[in-house]
């Protein structure tokens, strides 16, 4: 079944069980935002002190990267629809190394904190800083490795499957980024 077929049928696209692994990850991500918001509110200006450490312009960048990485795999889906089996795998080749160019930028700011001695015992904002994007980079891992095996088995169900799964990826950090980098 083809992408346009699910829509106007219906069904959920790709399969059932990647999209209860979506909601239960959505959830689980839900609920550190929402204990972070709670535990900013007991120390917003620290909470900001905190944050003022932190690359905004280097989280942008990685913003604008995974979300041109999830149009990609969109792109990608289209292409084997239309029978363009090498255009879909090259769509999903480019995704996966935007995923990887994330990991390296997340890697450098992990990096340049730890160079300033902050860890996950400087200030609460840190432990939830980690612990959130951490996971969240965990999950771009995983999804470069779902993309490399679509990209392999390329049938545009299984890109559909993927591709939904690196679009809640994107969906993930677009509500990252603006609370952890941007929220004064």
């Amino acid at each position: 079944m083809t992408q346009g077929a699910a829509s106007r049928s219906g069904a959920l696209p790709g399969e059932l069980l990647m999209w209860v692994l979506i909601v239960s990850e959505l959830l689980v991500f839900g609920a550190g935002l929402a204990a972070f918001l709670g535990v900013r509110i007991t120390d917003p200006a620290g909470f900001a002190e905190a944050q003022d450490h932190l690359h905004r312009t280097a989280a942008a960048l990685n913003t604008i990267v995974l979300v041109t990485s999830g149009y990609l795999a969109a792109r990608a889906l289209e292409r084997r629809e239309a029978g363009r089996r090498g255009a879909a795998r090259w769509h999903l080749v480019v995704a996966m190394a935007l995923g990887v160019v994330f990991v390296v930028i997340k890697g450098w700011e992990y990096a340049d904190a730890a160079a300033q001695g902050i860890d996950f015992e400087t200030h609460s904002f840190f432990l939830f800083y980690y612990m959130l994007t951490g996971f969240h980079a965990a999950h771009v891992l995983a999804g470069i490795v779902v993309l490399g095996l679509v990209a392999i088995w390329d049938d545009a169900r299984h890109i559909e499957t993927g591709a939904a799964f690196w679009h809640m990826v994107d969906l993930v950090w677009v509500l990252l980024f603006p609370v952890i980098y941007l929220l004064a």
